[in-house]
């Protein structure tokens, strides 16, 4: 069970090594970053999010919190790559349960950033 584990973690490291974002982007996610944060705490505490949805939320928010990751952040890239694959992840599952008008309710950005943040995870406006 450990080296299937293990063969699961090198096989990500690998895909997010062939698909690592270029510096552009890289940047734009991280301007994104602390409105991202709010808006995922926002999306958690509302109760009109479905339920599944908000245990997501609230299990990602604990993943980001947490001081290890799948990817060490000391990688240069790398380390950031698999924190925003896993928020997009996220954030497309509950877009799919609660709504894009959940993230226009509580995006706590400009509308640019909003306009960003779907273009980057490529979610529905």
């Amino acid at each position: 069970m450990a080296a299937g584990v293990l063969l699961l973690w090198a096989g990500l490291v690998v895909a997010l090594w062939a698909t690592r974002p270029d510096a552009v982007r890289l940047r734009e996610v991280v301007r994104l970053l602390p409105d991202v944060v709010r808006l995922v705490r926002r999306l958690a505490a509302d109760r009109a999010t479905p339920r599944g949805a908000r245990v997501r939320l609230w299990l990602l928010l604990g993943y980001l919190a947490l001081p290890f990751d799948l990817v060490p952040d000391v990688i240069p890239v790398l380390g950031w790559a698999d924190d925003a694959v896993v928020v997009v992840l996220v954030l497309r599952s509950v877009v799919r349960h609660a709504g894009p008008a959940a993230l226009d309710r509580h995006w706590p950005g400009t509308a640019d950033g909003l306009a960003a943040l779907r273009r980057l995870a490529r979610l529905p406006a």
